[in-house]
């Protein structure tokens, strides 16, 4: 199952399709007794697609036939025991992708000649996804983090490793100590590989970095490279060859920290901006500036969900259920803000207070 939505990859995904491409999301849970429901429901959602297949008289039977198979090979990759809170699945004539999102969906069946994706940019958006680097003289691992959790990345040829520095043992005589790592240059050679390697993957899939390591290792990064100088040091050594457990409990308290200065600095905005009447709150109105391309800044409650009918110039709020009905509101209007550009912040439930759960900053 996929996880990480890179640019290229979001670009790949929405490119057009020969008719049908097939969205199929459900919703999952991760513990007992809730998980419990989760294979009849995405049995149940798989089946509805194939019926939706063959009721549609535009879809040739080898074509259906194609997609059907399709399906079913995805439905043999999803992995429910490691679920998370949803789950996304794309087929298409001679192709199928499985997502997994740390973030609920609407069940829902979708056919068209694109992929429903705002669903997977809107859960990218609130995982806040980031990478860690984890440097010592001999290894450099890449950790890819969300929220909750990180898990060991090979992207751009990581992890990097050499062999154990043999220094000279006339020279630890004469000084009765073992020289420091970092003052080898077949040291600085490998770290300064590790900074070309991370700053190209910085290129290609833009995040915060958090670099973890010895302050020695962390200096000497900074000084042979770039990519320290930009990211946040995590002074704690042994990461590099630690368990993902370990890096997350390294970088939580700093992870919490730079969440509480970030939900202050929303707020701080949102206040400044009802002084200069730049300020909307509300799905109705959220929803309006975000087609204008008019919004800035948008802030959403971590477990905001809505579901409301779009009556063209504004919407009204809907019972889950109603046919008529776009569940996934939420998601829209933030797919449509960082289509135009705007930084989408999530914010503690309960943080907005009288906005409802979402609110913004307009740039006019």
């Amino acid at each position: 199952m996929e996880h990480a939505l890179s640019p290229a990859t979001l670009a790949e995904l929405r490119r057009p399709r020969p008719y049908p491409a097939v969205s199929v999301l459900t919703p999952t849970h991760r513990r007992e007794p809730d998980n419990g429901q989760d294979p009849v429901r995405l049995r149940n959602v798989v089946t509805e697609a194939r019926k939706r297949l063959e009721a549609d008289p535009s879809v040739t039977r080898e074509r259906r036939n194609d997609v059907v198979a399709q399906l079913d090979r995805a439905l043999a990759e999803v992995d429910l025991a490691h679920a998370e809170d949803g789950l996304v699945i794309f087929a298409a004539p001679g192709e199928h992708q499985v997502w997994s999102l740390a973030r609920t969906v609407p069940e829902r069946v979708v056919l068209s000649d694109t992929f429903l994706t705002r669903n997977l940019v809107a859960a990218q958006a609130a995982e806040r996804p980031f990478w860690v680097l984890s440097v010592s003289a001999d290894r450099v691992t890449l950790w890819s983090g969300g929220e909750g959790h990180v898990v060991a990345d090979e992207s751009g040829g990581f992890p990097l490793e050499r062999p154990q520095p043999n220094f000279d043992p006339e020279r630890q005589e004469q000084i009765g100590d073992t020289p420091s790592a970092y003052r080898d240059e077949g040291t600085r050679r490998f770290l300064r590989e590790a900074d070309t390697a991370m700053a190209a993957l910085l290129r290609e899939q833009p995040r915060p970095l958090y670099v973890t390591g010895e302050q020695a290792a962390l200096s000497l990064l900074d000084e042979v490279g770039s990519v320290a100088g930009a990211a946040v040091q995590v002074p704690h050594g042994g990461l590099a060859h630690a368990g993902p457990e370990a890096v997350w409990q390294a970088l939580r308290p700093v992870l919490e920290a730079e969440a509480r200065r970030d939900t202050t600095s929303v707020l701080r905005e949102l206040t400044s901006a009802r002084g200069h009447r730049t300020y909307a709150a509300g799905l109705d109105e959220l929803w309006q500036s975000a087609r204008d391309g008019r919004v800035r800044l948008l802030a959403v409650e971590e477990n905001f969900r809505a579901t409301a009918n779009d009556l063209g110039d504004h919407l009204l709020p809907a019972e889950p259920g109603d046919l008529e009905s776009r569940e996934d509101i939420v998601d829209e209007i933030v797919e449509q803000c960082l289509e135009t550009g705007a930084d989408v912040r999530f914010v503690p439930d309960g943080a907005l207070g009288d906005a409802d759960g979402i609110a913004g900053v307009l740039r006019y």
